[in-house]
C-alpha cells in the first residue's frame, strides 16, 4: 500500500496531496503550523488522516521542545499548553468530527496525567505522545476490518446471487485519507483480495478532482481493475446493464447521530441516484466520525472553498515519455468574473443510506426506518 504517513520518534513526513499522481514528494512536519497549513491547503486530507496528522505535529513540536530543554516542569503548564496546541488545530478544518474527537481524547488524556500526584511536564508530554503515536496503529487495524466487514455485507446483501460485484467509489477514501487500507476504498481492496470485485469505478470528484488523481492512482498502484468516470456521467453509469454497479460506498467526515453522513460535495447526488436505480447506498467510517453530540445534518457546519478550485485546474504540461521532468501548472477553466459557490462537503440524508460500515460491524436502520447509531458506544471503552 502506499504510505501517506511517515513517522518516527518526532520525525514526521507526509506525502504531498497537492502533488499526486504526477510528483511523488514528502514534505516534513516539524510543529502546529506546519500541521495546520498542510491540513487547511488539503496537502493531506481525509478524516482519519487529518486528525493523525494534526496529533503527530504537535508530537514533533514537542519532541523538539524536549530536546530544547524547553517543555515546562510543571504538569499545569505543560497541559495548558497542549490545550491551545490542540484548540489551534482544530480550527484547520471544521467539517470532519475526527480532527475535534482525537483533540478532545487526547486533552482529556493530558488532563488527567497532569492531575496525577507529583506529575511533571515531562510526564504529561510523555501522555500526549504515548497517545498520538497509538493512533496511527489503531487506525490501520480499525481500516482493515472495515474493509472486511463492507466486503461481508455487500456479498451478502447487493451481490444479488453473483459471485462478484462492480462498485462505485467517490473522492479518495484510501491509505492516502488514512493511515493506511482506507475506509470504503479499503472496502474496494478488501472485496478485491477476495477475488469477489468484478470492476471498481471511482468518480472524478469535482472541484478538487480527488477521484482522478488519489483514488485512481491507489487503484493503479495496487492493480486494482478499475474506470474513471466524470461526476456527470454518475447516472448513466447507474442505468448501464453491462456496467451492473451493485453499490456506491463512500466515506464520511462526519456521521450524525441518526445517521445523516457529510462527505465530499456531490455524495447527496451519489445517494439519489443510487435509490432511483435501486443501488446499495454505504457509508464507510470509523467510531471516530460518528458524532453522537451532532443530532442531524442540520447541525454541520460545511466548509466553503476558494473559488479559485472551481475556476482552474492544476496538472503537468504533457510531455514527450522521455523527458523525465515535470512542471506543474495552473490553468483557468472559467469565465473571469462569474459567482462561484464551493462547498466542500454536503449531507447526505439517512434516508438514502442502507448501511454505515464501521470497524464494529455494518448498523442497518431498524423496523423504525431510523439508524440507532449510539448502539456502536454501548460497550466501547
Amino acid at each position: 500500500m502506499l504510505q501517506a504517513i511517515k513517522y518516527d520518534q518526532g520525525h514526521l513526513e507526509i506525502l504531498d496531496q497537492l502533488q499526486l499522481p504526477f510528483v511523488e514528494k514528502y514534505i516534513p512536519i516539524q510543529n502546529c503550523e506546519d500541521g495546520w497549513e498542510a491540513i487547511k491547503s488539503m496537502k493531506v486530507r481525509g478524516a482519519p488522516a487529518i486528525a493523525i496528522v494534526a496529533m503527530l505535529a504537535l508530537s514533533s513540536e514537542l519532541f523538539a521542545l524536549k530536546a530544547a530543554g524547553k517543555i515546562p516542569s510543571a504538569s499545569s503548564e505543560a497541559q495548558q499548553y497542549i490545550s491551545e496546541k490542540l484548540a489551534y488545530l482544530v480550527t484547520s478544518r471544521p467539517t470532519a468530527v475526527n480532527l475535534s474527537d482525537a483533540a478532545r481524547k487526547l486533552e482529556a488524556i493530558t488532563t488527567e496525567s497532569a492531575a496525577q500526584a507529583g506529575a511533571s511536564g515531562q510526564d504529561v508530554v510523555a501522555a500526549f505522545i504515548r497517545a498520538a503515536e497509538e493512533m496511527l496503529g489503531k487506525d490501520l487495524e480499525d481500516n482493515q476490518q472495515i474493509g472486511h466487514n463492507g466486503a461481508k455485507w455487500i456479498m451478502e446483501n447487493a451481490a444479488k446471487g453473483s459471485p462478484n460485484v462492480a462498485v462505485l467509489t467517490h473522492c479518495n477514501t484510501g491509505s492516502l485519507a488514512t493511515s493506511g487500507y482506507g475506509t470504503a476504498l479499503g472496502v474496494v481492496r478488501s472485496l478485491s483480495s477476495q477475488n469477489v470485485l468484478r470492476h471498481a469505478y471511482c468518480t472524478e470528484t469535482r472541484p478538487y478532482n480527488q477521484g482522478s488523481r488519489l483514488t485512481a492512482f491507489e487503484l493503479v498502484h495496487d492493480k486494482i481493475p478499475a474506470t474513471l468516470v466524470t461526476d456527470s456521467m454518475a447516472a448513466s453509469l447507474l442505468a448501464d446493464a453491462k456496467a451492473g454497479v451493485s453499490a456506491i460506498v463512500v466515506g464520511a467526515d462526519r456521521v450524525a447521530a441518526n445517521g445523516d453522513t457529510a462527505n465530499k460535495i456531490g455524495t447527496y447526488g451519489l445517494a439519489v441516484l443510487a435509490k432511483h436505480h435501486g443501488v446499495k447506498f454505504l457509508v464507510a467510517a470509523p467510531l471516530t466520525t460518528i458524532d453522537l453530540a451532532t443530532k442531524s445534518g442540520d447541525d454541520i457546519v460545511i466548509e466553503q472553498r476558494p473559488s479559485i478550485e472551481v475556476t482552474s485546474i492544476k496538472g503537468p504540461r504533457q510531455q514527450d515519455a522521455n523527458n523525465s521532468s515535470i512542471s506543474l501548472e495552473t490553468v483557468l477553466t472559467a469565465a473571469p468574473g462569474i459567482n462561484v459557490w464551493n462547498p466542500a462537503f454536503d449531507i447526505t440524508p439517512a434516508a438514502l443510506i442502507d448501511g454505515v460500515i464501521t470497524e464494529k460491524g455494518v448498523v442497518e436502520k431498524g423496523s423504525d426506518g431510523q439508524f440507532q447509531m449510539s448502539t456502536l458506544f454501548n460497550d466501547s471503552a
